[in-house]
């Protein structure tokens, strides 16, 4: 069945692209690098990391392109602050960045293009769009591209170049543009700010442009799938689409649409100033990537959510629950001395798994497919054959791991079993007040130890 996804543009739910010979193209907005990234940067990496994962893991081919946005003026500024250059601040954020992003495991991209790297392909976007009337000088100040010269201005967000008040950046403020919606796509240095030499003078890239230049450079002028956060519909995505179909001449620019909803911290939105903050690294002291995954998963992708301390803990535990699920069926896998039951259902599990995740990608309903499946097979499992133990271990692990999840069991202190083995022995020799002095003893350490048909199980308190 094939994946199907709600584009932002035509307000519908579609096939994604199938290109012939080649990869499905997809861009993703990537890193300003001037800060740490915080939980709301990790949501949508992590949600496209699964999605190319996923796509993947289905035989479809992905070239996963993402941009780093290492020339800004709050990159600029934050150098200004502390009296150094704008690339040596880029150049440790994005090692940073880069950092917590192997820490999560969102490791799919194929590759990351920073935006310094393609000044050339940027100063030819901007020549095409002054050359076809699209866009503007203002002296001292920018080349602007002109939203009144593109009709179809606002077709992405539904918005109107009236209602651009809320969508202006620091770098497009100018009381001389011809429209208040105009955005600047290259901007004047003055006062000793890094620039490169144009033949307007020395400046430096609009915000929206280097996505555009980028893209072309890699896709062409239209490609297969553009992703981002929902902040970014408007003005970003909005101005991407104009620059790019105007410059072209070719529509559409993108053909899916993919929009990441927002995320609050503790039911308010983030701010810094507020005291309401949380970084990627604040988190991993606390939260394994796993379980952070599932967190991010455990949501559509395209509606809001709220992190909280008590999600953070219910998801702990659903991690906890699914590893153990593993570790027991790896037990009744080496253990177990049953003939063949019958499959426990493995064709309905993936069937129900395929179609929830073709539809929107809809996680959230594939894992509500997953615990149903534990559901079913946990009262049974000391009573399953080693042949459906491992179809059962097969059927869970492909699910994971098709999601980016890495899998693998907590160590079992080696005191721990040999506690256990001795109790063993005091219990089958009826000595029950002695193992279960013992039994306390790995419950003191933070170990369960569970009597099954198959032998004794050994597992970290929850």
């Amino acid at each position: 069945m094939g994946v199907r996804l709600y584009n932002t543009l035509s307000g519908k739910i579609e096939p994604i692209p199938k290109p012939k010979g080649k990869p499905l193209r997809m861009f993703v907005c990537g890193p300003t690098v001037y800060d740490h990234p915080h939980i709301g940067n990790a949501r949508t990496a992590v949600i496209f990391d699964a999605f190319v994962k996923y796509l993947r893991s289905t035989g479809v081919k992905v070239f996963y392109l993402v941009n780093v946005t290492d020339i800004d003026d709050k990159i600029i500024a934050k150098a200004k602050a502390e009296k150094t250059t704008f690339s040596k601040i880029a150049d440790e954020y994005w090692d940073i960045y880069q950092k917590n992003m192997k820490a999560l495991g969102v490791t799919a991209a194929t590759k990351f293009a920073k935006a310094t790297k393609f000044i050339s392909q940027i100063q030819a976007q901007v020549k095409t769009l002054l050359k076809k009337g699209f866009a503007y000088e203002i002296e001292r100040d920018g080349i602007y591209f002109d939203v009144s010269k593109f009709s179809d201005y606002g077709k992405l967000s539904r918005r109107t170049a009236e209602q651009a008040e809320d969508g202006v950046s620091r770098i497009d403020q100018s009381i001389k543009k011809r429209n208040k919606a105009d955005f600047a796509l290259w901007k004047f240095s003055y006062d000793d700010e890094p620039g490169w030499p144009s033949e307007w003078g020395l400046g430096r890239p609009g915000w929206h442009i280097e996505d555009t230049a980028i893209t072309e450079y890699f896709f062409g002028p239209q490609y297969d799938i553009h992703g981002g956060g929902l902040d970014l519909k408007f003005p970003h995505h909005e101005a991407e689409l104009a620059q790019q179909e105007a410059a072209s001449g070719k529509k559409p620019f993108v053909k899916i649409w993919m929009h990441t909803g927002m995320l609050t911290l503790e039911g308010q939105k983030m701010s810094k100033s507020a005291g309401n903050f949380m970084t990627i690294d604040q988190l991993l002291k606390n939260t394994p990537p796993n379980v952070f995954r599932l967190l991010i998963l455990s949501h559509h992708y395209r509606s809001p959510l709220n992190y909280s301390v008590k999600l953070n803990q219910e998801m702990s535990r659903k991690w906890f629950s699914i590893m153990e699920f593993l570790a027991k069926l790896d037990m009744a896998e080496k253990n177990s001395k049953e003939k063949k039951l019958g499959t426990p259902e493995f064709d309905k599990f993936s069937k129900a798994i395929d179609l929830a995740l073709s539809n929107d990608f809809n996680t959230p309903e594939a894992f509500g497919v997953l615990f149903s499946f534990i559901n079913l097979i946990q009262p049974k499992i000391w009573s399953l054959s080693k042949a459906e133990a491992k179809e059962s271990t097969r059927a869970v692990v492909k699910f994971m791991k098709s999601f980016g999840f890495s899998i693998g069991f907590p160590k079992i202190p080696s005191k721990v079993k040999v506690l256990a083995r001795e109790r063993e022995k005091l219990r089958q020799s009826q000595q029950f007040i002695q193992s279960d002095s013992l039994r306390k003893k790995a419950n003191d350490l933070g170990f369960v130890v569970e009597d099954t048909p198959l032998g004794f199980f050994i597992w970290p308190k929850g």
